[in-house]
């Protein structure tokens, strides 16, 4: 499945944790997305290709963490084909545990 959108500011949850991701404002209804869960797959953005780790919430939030990319994304348009389902959407009860939940997380995608 392919989610496009434009990159919008989220709380920065992500960088702090040192994994900055890409938020996406999206046209799709929550219905229409895959099921919540983290998710490998791959980003287009003006036409270059990055592996990806993306995170679909029980709400229907996408972000995406682009593997190797550094810059600014905000404001534009960008593409997510939405690949292999690497875990279900969960809570952790500290940064610790979440950090290294998506440092093996990247690691499949």
């Amino acid at each position: 499945m392919k989610i496009s959108g434009k990159v919008i500011h989220g709380d920065g949850y992500g960088r702090t944790l040192g994994f900055p991701t890409a938020n996406l404002e999206v046209l799709q209804t929550a219905e229409a997305l895959p099921p919540a869960g983290v998710y490998a797959g791959k980003a287009d953005v003006g036409g270059i290709f990055y592996r990806a780790g993306i995170l679909i919430n029980p709400t229907g939030k996408i972000e995406a963490h682009l593997i190797g990319y550094s810059g600014d994304l905000y404001d534009k348009m960008m593409t997510l084909e939405v690949g292999e389902f690497v875990r279900p959407y969960r809570k952790f009860d500290t940064e610790a545990d979440l950090i290294n939940q998506i440092t093996e997380d990247l690691k499949k995608c």
